[in-house]
């Protein structure tokens, strides 16, 4: 019996290491895609804001072209 509750008891000490060594590498992937996905959205708003800048600078470009003539 003795031998049986020691075997039980490495057995539950190693599901828990377990346990915790894969919640950990969970966490570690969910900071990294959120890091990731950030990074992604402030490039493509970054990429929006100076592609609507260029058309508005070239659209009163040619407002001021055309007013001239």
């Amino acid at each position: 019996m003795k031998q049986l509750t020691l075997a039980a008891a490495l057995l539950c000490s190693l599901a828990a290491t377990g346990c915790a060594e894969l919640k950990d590498a969970g966490r570690q992937i969910g900071h990294t895609t959120k890091e990731v996905t950030t990074d992604i959205g402030h490039a493509t708003r970054d990429t929006t804001r100076a592609i609507g800048h260029a058309s508005r600078d070239a659209v009163n470009s040619v407002k001021e072209d055309l007013s001239e003539d």
